[in-house]
C-alpha cells in the first residue's frame, strides 16, 4: 500500500538533486497519485502486427528514404473491433483527478477541465456533484496545489510556458478572487513550509535578489505582505519545522558529499555551526525528514554505517538516537505522520512493489480493511487535521484511479469517482515486476507489459518474440515503480512489449546501488540497459531486430548514447528532451541548480577541469553523431531550463550536416516535458505512428490530434506516416492568457 510521505516543508538536499533532471513531476510532492487503477477486462487484438514498413535493421539514408516512404504503414481504426485504445483516453486530460479534503473535513476539491484545461474544482464533501471550478487557469493546467489551513483559501503554482519560473497564487473561495502572491518576473518562487499552526501563513522561497540562491520569506497569504525570515548567500537550502523555525542549512561540500549547520543565534561569521556531516557516498540516501510535535526529536533517514537508507528518531537534546524501521533491499520510500500530533504512524519500502510497515494499530487495522473494499494499493491522499476523514485513492497497474471517502470512526467508505472512466472497458494490460541480473551481478529491479492476447497463460512471456520498446526512466536519480503508465500501456495495445528497468544510478535500492552509478553516463548505466534488452532476447520476449529504445531527459540522452554507442543494438529511438552534450548540459544549468554543482561533478563529470572535459566529452553522443544508422526522433520543449532547447538544436544540425535524417518535433510552449495535453496528444501521436513505421505495429492515425497544439516540426517530417498531411492542416493555437486567467505578470 502507498499512503502518503510527510509533509515537512524544506525538501532536504538529497530530495533536492534527486528531481533535477526528471521531468514534469513535482519533486515535492510525494503524496500525488499515479494515474492508475480499477482494472478491465484484457481483450485480444484481432489484427496482427502489420508487416508493410521496411525492415527496422535497415539503416535510413537519403538514398532509400524514397522507398521507405512508399512502405508507410496504414494506421488502424480504433474501437472494440480492433482493441485500439484512443490515446485521448490515456493523455488526455483525466476526468477528475487529484482528490483532497479540506483540512475541516467539510469540503472536497480535485482538478478536473474547464474549457479543456485543467482547474481546481470545489465543493461540499458530503455532496461532490455539487463542486464548481473555483479556479480560472486558461492555458497550462493546474498540476499543484493544496488547501490553506484557513479552509478558505486554495494554494497553487504556475509557471509560464515550462520556465519552471514559478508564482504561487491564492484563491479566496469566498469571493472566488485569484491572486499572485508572488508577482515576479524571471523568479522561481517555492514552498518551504505549511503549517497548521500559522493558518494564514506559509514560508516560500525566493531567488528575486540572487538569482543562485533562495531567501526564505514567512508570507500572509491573505494580506500579500512577506517578512524576510532567512537572508541565503550559500547554502543549496534549508530545514524548517512547524513553528516556522530555520532549524539547519545545508550545502554541498567539494567532494561531492553534503554539511548540514545549525543556526547559533549570534550574527556574522558566527551565525551557524557545523551540524552534521554527510558523506558523499551517504549524501543521496541520508537527510532530515521532519520533526515530532516538540520539534525536539528529528526524524532522519540515514544509510551511514548500512547500505539502505533507513527511518531513525534523533533527540537533539539528549542526542539518542533510535531505529523506527529499515529495509535491506530498498531505501525509506515515504512515512505517514499524524497531522498535528506529528507520531508515525507507518513506514514504507518499495523494491518490486510498495510495503509498509505500520507504527500506528489503528491505521493498520484502518488500512486492513481498505484493502477488502477495492483492488490495488491504497494511497491516502489527503485527511483532515483530526485525521477522522481520509479521501482514499486505489491504484492498479491496468486501470484508472478510484477515489473514496473514508470515515475512520464509522469505519465506512464512499466511492467519489475515478479519474479516467473511459478507461474501465479498455484492453489495458498487467505490469509484471522481475529482477534482471546485470553483467557484474547487479539485481536491475524491471517492469515489463505485454499486448494483449500475447501472454495467454499470463506467465510474464509472450507466446512469440515481439516488437519492443525500451522505456528509460529520467533524472537519472529517480526510479520506475509498479503501476498505471500511459506509455506501458499505449505502446503494449499497439503491440510491443514495454520495457522499463532501474538501471544502476536510480535511486531507492541502497547507496552501493546508487554509487554504481557515478561517472557512469554511457559507460556501466548504459550497459545495464544492453543487459535487460539481451535478457529480452534471450527470454524471447522481443524480437532481436525490432528494438526501440525511448525515454524524457536522461531517457532521451540514453536514447541518443543508445543509437551512436551501440548503433546495432536498436531498431529506432525517440528523444524528449535529452541533453546530446555534457559539457554544454553542465554549462547551462539553470542559475538556482549552482548550489548543486558539485553533486553533478561527483556524479557526471567536472566540465571545469581537463580531465573531467575529456569524460564527458567521450560520453557525449554528439561527438559521435556519424555512428547514428537508424531512425531517431527528438522532441524538445523550447522554454526548457534543464536541458536547453540547444542540446536538441546542435545534434539535428550534426545529423543534417551529415546527411543523416532525423525527424525533430518542437513545441515553443513547453519546457522540460509536456504539459499542455494537447501538445503531449500531439507528440503520442507523432511518436506512435514513427515507431509503427519502424517497429512494424499499429497506431492511431494522427488525424486531428494537433487541434489546440503549438507543434512545429522543423525537419524530418516526411519521415512519419500522416505528419505532413497533419501539418499541412493544422492552424496552430493563438496565444493564450496567462496561467492566472484573468491576472498577467508584471513585464
Amino acid at each position: 500500500m502507498l499512503l502518503t510521505f510527510p509533509r515537512y516543508g524544506a525538501m532536504a538536499l538529497a530530495v533536492f538533486v534527486l528531481a533535477v533532471l526528471v521531468g514534469c513531476g513535482d519533486s515535492k510532492s510525494k503524496n500525488a497519485a499515479q494515474q492508475n487503477a480499477a482494472g478491465a477486462k484484457a481483450a485480444t487484438a484481432s489484427d496482427s502486427p502489420t508487416e508493410k514498413s521496411l525492415s527496422s535493421a535497415t539503416p535510413i539514408t537519403e538514398n532509400n528514404r524514397v522507398t521507405q516512404q512508399n512502405a508507410m504503414p496504414q494506421p488502424t481504426p480504433v474501437g472494440k473491433e480492433t482493441g485500439l485504445i484512443p490515446r485521448e483516453l490515456l493523455f488526455g486530460n483525466p476526468d477528475k483527478a487529484a482528490a483532497r479534503i479540506s483540512p475541516d473535513g467539510k469540503h472536497l476539491s480535485y482538478l478536473a477541465p474547464v474549457d479543456g484545461v485543467l482547474n481546481v474544482w470545489v465543493g461540499p464533501l458530503d455532496e461532490p456533484d455539487a463542486a464548481k471550478p473555483v479556479t480560472k487557469d486558461k492555458k497550462r493546467g493546474i498540476r499543484i496545489y493544496f488547501w490553506a489551513y484557513t479552509n478558505e483559501h486554495i494554494l497553487y503554482v504556475q509557471d509560464v510556458d515550462g520556465d519552471e519560473d514559478y508564482n504561487v497564487y491564492k484563491v479566496d473561495l469566498d469571493t472566488l478572487e485569484t491572486t499572485n502572491l508572488t508577482p515576479l518576473k524571471k523568479v522561481r518562487a517555492e514552498i518551504q513550509e505549511v503549517s497548521h499552526r500559522f493558518p494564514k501563513e506559509i514560508l516560500i522561497g525566493l531567488n528575486d535578489r540572487n538569482e543562485q540562491y533562495h531567501d526564505v520569506y514567512r508570507l500572509n497569504i491573505e494580506s500579500g505582505e512577506k517578512e524576510l525570515l532567512q537572508k541565503n548567500d550559500e547554502f543549496a537550502g534549508f530545514t524548517s519545522d512547524e513553528d516556522y523555525r530555520i532549524r539547519f542549512a545545508s550545502k554541498l561540500t567539494p567532494d561531492g558529499g553534503s554539511q548540514y549547520y545549525k543556526p547559533t543565534g549570534k550574527e556574522g561569521d558566527e551565525a551557524w555551526e557545523e551540524f552534521l556531516t554527510i558523506p558523499a557516498d551517504d549524501m543521496m540516501t541520508t537527510s532530515p525528514v521532519g520533526f515530532d510535535k516538540s520539534g525536539d526529536v528529528m526524524y532522519l533517514m540515514d544509510s551511514r554505517g548500512r547500505d539502505t537508507g533507513a527511518l531513525y528518531t534523533w533527540n537533539l537534546k539528549s542526542d539518542e538516537k533510535e531505529l523506527v524501521a529499515a529495509n535491506p533491499q530498498s531505501d525509506v520510500g515515504g512515512i505517514m505522520v499524524h497531522p498535528t500530533e506529528n507520531t508515525i504512524q507507518g513506514v514504507s519500502f518499495t523494491y518490486l512493489r510498495t510495503e509498509w510497515e505500520f507504527k500506528d494499530k489503528e491505521v493498520a487495522e484502518d488500512c486492513k480493511y481498505l484493502k477488502t473494499v477495492a483492488d490495488g494499493d491504497i494511497t491516502v491522499a489527503s485527511r483532515t487535521l483530526d485525521d477522522k476523514q481520509w479521501i482514499v485513492a486505489f491504484l492498479m497497474d491496468h486501470g484508472p484511479v478510484r477515489y473514496y471517502h473514508f470515515d475512520r470512526p464509522s469505519r465506512k467508505e464512499r466511492f467519489l469517482f475515478s479519474n479516467r472512466k473511459a478507461l474501465e472497458d479498455q484492453p489495458l494490460q498487467k505490469m509484471h515486476s522481475l529482477v534482471i541480473k546485470s553483467r557484474d551481478d547487479l539485481n536491475l529491479v524491471s517492469y515489463l507489459t505485454l499486448p494483449p492476447g500475447s501472454d495467454t497463460d499470463s506467465d510474464g512471456r509472450p507466446e512469440q518474440p515481439l516488437p519492443m520498446v525500451l522505456n528509460v526512466h529520467g533524472g537519472p536519480w529517480g526510479r520506475d515503480g509498479w503501476g498505471f503508465d500511459p506509455e506501458h500501456q499505449l505502446y503494449a495495445n499497439r503491440g510491443y512489449a514495454v520495457l522499463s528497468v532501474n538501471f544502476r544510478g536510480s535511486t531507492g535500492f541502497g547507496k552501493g546501488f546508487v554509487n554504481a552509478g557515478d561517472k557512469e553516463w554511457a559507460g556501466k548505466m548504459h550497459d545495464d540497459l544492453i543487459d535487460a534488452v539481451d535478457w529480452a532476447i534471450k527470454e524471447k520476449v522481443a524480437q532481436a531486430d525490432k528494438i526501440a529504445i525511448m525515454g524524457g531527459s536522461y531517457g532521451g540522452y540514453a536514447t541518443l548514447v543508445g543509437l551512436t554507442f551501440t548503433p546495432d543494438k536498436f531498431a529506432c529511438g525517440v528523444d524528449v528532451v535529452g541533453p546530446s552534450n555534457l559539457v554544454t548540459l553542465l554549462k547551462t544549468i539553470p542559475p538556482y541548480w549552482a548550489p548543486a554543482i558539485e553533486m553533478f561533478k561527483t556524479r557526471v563529470g567536472d566540465h571545469e577541469t581537463e580531465e573531467g572535459r575529456k569524460l564527458l566529452e567521450s560520453r557525449s553522443p554528439l561527438n559521435y553523431v556519424e555512428k547514428i544508422e537508424k531512425p531517431l526522433l527528438i522532441a524538445q520543449g523550447a522554454n526548457d531550463p534543464r536541458v536547453k532547447k540547444s542540446e536538441a538544436d546542435q545534434i539535428v544540425e550534426a545529423m543534417k550536416e551529415k546527411d543523416i535524417p532525423v525527424t525533430y518535433v518542437l513545441f515553443p510552449d513547453e519546457g522540460h516535458g509536456f504539459a499542455r495535453p494537447e501538445n503531449s496528444l500531439a507528440f503520442t501521436a507523432v511518436s506512435e505512428a514513427f515507431l509503427a513505421r519502424f517497429l512494424g505495429g499499429r497506431y492511431e492515425a494522427i488525424g486531428d490530434a494537433f487541434e489546440g497544439s503549438k507543434i512545429t516540426v522543423p525537419t524530418g517530417a516526411t519521415d512519419v506516416p500522416g505528419l505532413p498531411t497533419a501539418l499541412a492542416e493544422h492552424k496552430p493555437s493563438a496565444d493564450e492568457p496567462d496561467a492566472a486567467g484573468e491576472e498577467v505578470r508584471p513585464k
